[in-house]
């Protein structure tokens, strides 16, 4: 059989598998492509022949209760494993017919929704009488279809469909109508940039504080190193030379020099040095957050 477009009602068949698309309306008169009767589909699951598991897809509106109801009983009777697929919205008798699913499973953006059989009628007020008195043994086939999965009780889901009730994946493991929910597990990403721009930037604070600790102690040990070699050169100079006459006979230039030891550029070095390690590391600061905010727009660009 030729596969028709997904968009429409379509079966395809692999190997033991057979796939099963309804995403149209549920009608006795398939007028356009994307409709789907309940004799069209017997017809077609008669032919499949011998297959292990039928996986049908919905994404549909409703239509009407009496072709639904078939197409649920065909399914319900097949011999093959049913898992039916709510891949967006099963509406009105499309509900009925994901109920049929002996696994039936629910994607993270879809919805079921559930309410009482409805018509249009018109006669005397016996004739109207009994329209609502037959609408109500309608709308009580859909609901034996839901009690037969359901942990509900009767009155429960007759209070659900009397409010013409949406139902998230979520309530509907809850209820009983779907056996598991379908989500897409990825990384978790923010939809919020100023979310993720604090993200950023809280991890860029704490790449600059762990690259500052240990130069911060390397100027520390740099800066003890220099206090403590003048004051050892004097101490060991005065030991030496305990006898030294009077500071004004000394030879002037060896006092100057004596003096000036502190601010030998021998011992300036460190801070030198300190500075070109703090500007080296402040280039590659700069340059890690440069590439962190290209990451960061480029990442903008593609949500």
């Amino acid at each position: 059989m030729k596969k028709m477009n997904r968009k429409y009602f379509s079966l395809e068949k692999t190997k033991q598998t057979a796939n099963l698309y309804i995403y149209g309306d549920i009608t006795s008169w398939p007028w356009l492509e994307g409709d789907v009767s309940s004799a069209s589909l017997s017809k077609q699951l008669e032919a499949l022949g011998n297959v292990d598991e039928i996986n049908v897809y919905i994404n549909s509106y409703g239509g009407e209760v009496a072709e639904g109801l078939a197409i649920y009983n065909a399914l319900k009777r097949h011999k093959a494993k049913v898992r039916t697929i709510c891949d967006g919205f099963a509406c009105s008798i499309a509900s009925v017919i994901f109920m049929a699913g002996d696994e039936r499973v629910m994607n993270e953006a879809s919805l079921l929704m559930i309410h009482n059989a409805w018509t249009f009628a018109e006669g005397n007020a016996a004739a109207l009488r009994k329209q609502a008195d037959d609408l109500e043994k309608i709308t009580q086939a859909s609901v034996e279809a839901y009690k037969a999965h359901s942990s509900l009780e009767e009155e429960e889901i007759k209070a659900l469909m009397d409010a013409e009730t949406w139902i998230t994946p979520d309530e509907a493991i809850s209820y009983g109508f779907a056996t598991s929910s379908e989500k897409t597990e990825k990384a978790k990403a923010s939809q919020n940039a100023l979310h993720r721009l604090f993200e950023i930037v809280k991890a860029h604070r704490e790449n600059v504080n762990d690259d500052k600790e240990p130069e911060d102690a390397l100027d520390d040990d740099e800066q003890e190193n220099p206090d403590e070699n003048p004051e050892d050169t004097t101490d060991d100079e005065s030991e030496e030379d305990p006898g030294t006459g009077d500071p004004e006979e000394e030879d002037p230039s060896t006092g100057d020099s004596e003096e000036e030891d502190p601010e030998d550029p021998a011992e300036e070095e460190p801070e030198d040095d300190s500075d070109d390690e703090s500007e080296g590391s402040d280039a590659e600061q700069k340059k890690e957050a440069a590439k962190m905010w290209g990451g960061f727009f480029n990442a903008l660009k593609n949500m």
